[in-house]
């Protein structure tokens, strides 16, 4: 028999494009999985470094400027659905001077009977002030596990940048309302710590 002598085609050029679309493919796809959770850190470092949507500022050394004009912060709370958290401000507003470095205090207490870890969310308004209030301490930068029918006291300690005023929108000192909410991160059942009735001493309810 005679063979052939039409030279035969072979599917490798088409096997070799096909990797290298998929090597593509899933290069991209690995790119926007780390995008994604790069975002996040991202946006906050963002938003922390301009105040932007009422971000506050976080600062390691107490005001070294004081000023004779004051401003009154205001303090707000809340706790998102499925926190089944009381949280309340132990102030429900303060007059300080600008500049003026000040501790105030949120009390939370764990309603449920369940352990519960929660983080809390913040914004300032006016929006434009969050880049001028600056906090020393606050509770808001770490998660806080409640054990059930536990209770806390949560300090932080702030002072608002003399600069605010220099700001036209904000040239009159208005008031600066300090707002955060509650979003769970993890709750477990807890049998063996049943909740407790009423609140340790110290405590307001």
């Amino acid at each position: 028999m005679t063979e052939d002598p039409t030279p035969r085609r072979t599917n490798a050029g088409g096997d070799r494009l096909g990797v290298v679309i998929a090597t593509i493919c899933a290069g991209l796809a690995v790119g926007m999985v780390g995008a994604a959770y790069a975002a996040v850190p991202l946006y906050q470092m963002f938003c922390q470094a301009t105040g932007y949507g009422g971000t506050t500022q976080r600062v390691e050394h107490v005001s070294t400027r004081v000023s004779d004009r004051t401003v009154t912060v205001r303090f707000d709370s809340n706790a998102a659905p499925g926190v089944p958290w009381t949280f309340r401000p132990t102030e429900r507003e303060v007059k300080v001077k600008l500049g003026e470095t000040r501790q105030t205090a949120y009390w939370v207490k764990n309603l449920s009977d369940k352990r519960i870890t929660a983080r809390a969310t913040y914004n300032v308004t006016p929006e434009l002030a969050g880049s001028y209030f600056n906090k020393i301490a606050c509770f808001c930068f770490t998660d806080q596990t409640l054990e059930p029918g536990e209770e806390k006291e949560m300090p932080i300690v702030f002072f608002v940048d003399p600069d605010m005023v220099k700001e036209p929108e904000l040239t009159t000192a208005p008031p600066i309302t300090l707002s955060y909410t509650f979003f769970t991160v993890a709750s477990e059942d807890v049998a063996e710590a049943p909740a407790m009735d009423g609140a340790k001493a110290g405590s307001k309810l």
